[in-house]
């Protein structure tokens, strides 16, 4: 016997594209369910990545990866006015 999982219960790589919108508003976006799923997900990545018993470089990769995507994006402007500029 197969139990179902709510809707609400379900994670988003579960839910079809068809239920998308309403498990969207399902979700909580008050600022103390923002922080608490910015919570629950630190503490899944680190639980995966960073305390394990023969870790590896993987977590701390991906930290670094992000950092660089992050700080790219936010110098972006920056880096597209310089490009059109002619030097000499």
């Amino acid at each position: 016997l197969c139990a179902a999982v709510l809707l609400k219960d379900m994670k988003l790589l579960d839910v079809k594209l068809g239920q998308l919108p309403t498990w969207l508003a399902m979700r909580d976006f008050t600022p103390g369910g923002i922080v608490g799923a910015i919570r629950r997900g630190y503490d899944r990545y680190y639980s995966k990545y960073i305390d394990v018993r023969k870790g590896g470089l993987g977590g701390i990769s991906m930290v670094l990866a992000g950092y660089v995507v992050v700080s790219y994006i936010w110098s972006y402007s920056h880096l597209k006015h310089d490009r059109h500029r002619k030097y000499h």
